[in-house]
C-alpha cells in the first residue's frame, strides 16, 4: 500500500481512513463536505479540502473560442443517458485514474437512487466527452470529466452550468483547484466559507433532473 505523507495530508485535507462506500456513508459524507479519494494501492481515503474549489455559477468563463463552438450546434448535450460510459471514460486513462472499480459500482448504485448524475456530449453519434456527479438539493460535486474529441469535456461542462443555474442550484464544488478549472472561472474558498454555503444549499428545494 502506497504510503500517506503528512505533508499531502494536511494539503488536501484528509479526515479519515477506511469505512465503506454505502449509499447512506457517500451521502452522509457529501453533506458534511466529504469526499473519497484514494487509489487501488491505498484503503479507502475521505478529505475536506481546505481551502475547498468551487464554481461560482454566475461567474462561469466561457472562453470565445469555445462559445464559437457551443453556438455551433456540433454536439448535442443529454443528461442521464449513459451514466455507466461518463464514469468509465472518466476512468479510463494512460496516467491512471483514482476512479477505480469500487468507485465505479458505489456511484453507480447512487446513479439508480436518482443521486448521482452525468452530463453526456455527442458528435455525430459518438460520445464525444462527459461529467458526473452528485446532486442533493441545490448542492452538486463535480467528480470527474473525460474529453474523447476535441471539447467534449467542456461543452458537457458549460451545458452543467447553465442546467444548474437554471435548476437554481447554489452551489457547484469542485474540490481542488486545478489549472484548467482555474482558466473557467473556478476559485478556493475557505472550508468555513464552503461549509456554510452547503449547509444552505441543501435545503434548497430542487432536483438535477425532472422528478
Amino acid at each position: 500500500m502506497a504510503e500517506l505523507h503528512d505533508d499531502f495530508e494536511q494539503r488536501y485535507g484528509l479526515v479519515r481512513i477506511g469505512g465503506d462506500l454505502a449509499p447512506t456513508t457517500l451521502v452522509q459524507a457529501y453533506c458534511t463536505g466529504v469526499f473519497p479519494w484514494f487509489d487501488e494501492d491505498w484503503p479507502i481515503c475521505w478529505w475536506s479540502p481546505d481551502p475547498r474549489a468551487i464554481f461560482e455559477l454566475h461567474d462561469f468563463h466561457v472562453p470565445r473560442r469555445l462559445a464559437r463552438t457551443l453556438r455551433s450546434g456540433k454536439f448535442t448535450v443529454t443528461v442521464d443517458r449513459a451514466f455507466g460510459d461518463v464514469i468509465r471514460g472518466c476512468a479510463d486513462r494512460a496516467e491512471g485514474s483514482w476512479v477505480t472499480p469500487s468507485m465505479i459500482d458505489a456511484y453507480e448504485r447512487l446513479h439508480r437512487l436518482g443521486i448521482a448524475h452525468s452530463v453526456e456530449a455527442w458528435r455525430g453519434g459518438a460520445l464525444a466527452g462527459g461529467l458526473y456527479g452528485v446532486a442533493l438539493g441545490g448542492f452538486f460535486a463535480g467528480e470527474s470529466m473525460f474529453t474523447r474529441i476535441t471539447d467534449g469535456s467542456k461543452i458537457a461542462l458549460a451545458f452543467t452550468v447553465e442546467h444548474l443555474k437554471a435548476r437554481r442550484f447554489e452551489l457547484f464544488d469542485t474540490q481542488f483547484l486545478t489549472e484548467h478549472t482555474a482558466r473557467l472561472g473556478a476559485i478556493e474558498i475557505p472550508r468555513r466559507q464552503y461549509l456554510q454555503r452547503l449547509q444552505s444549499a441543501l435545503l434548497v428545494n430542487t432536483s438535477f433532473v425532472e422528478k
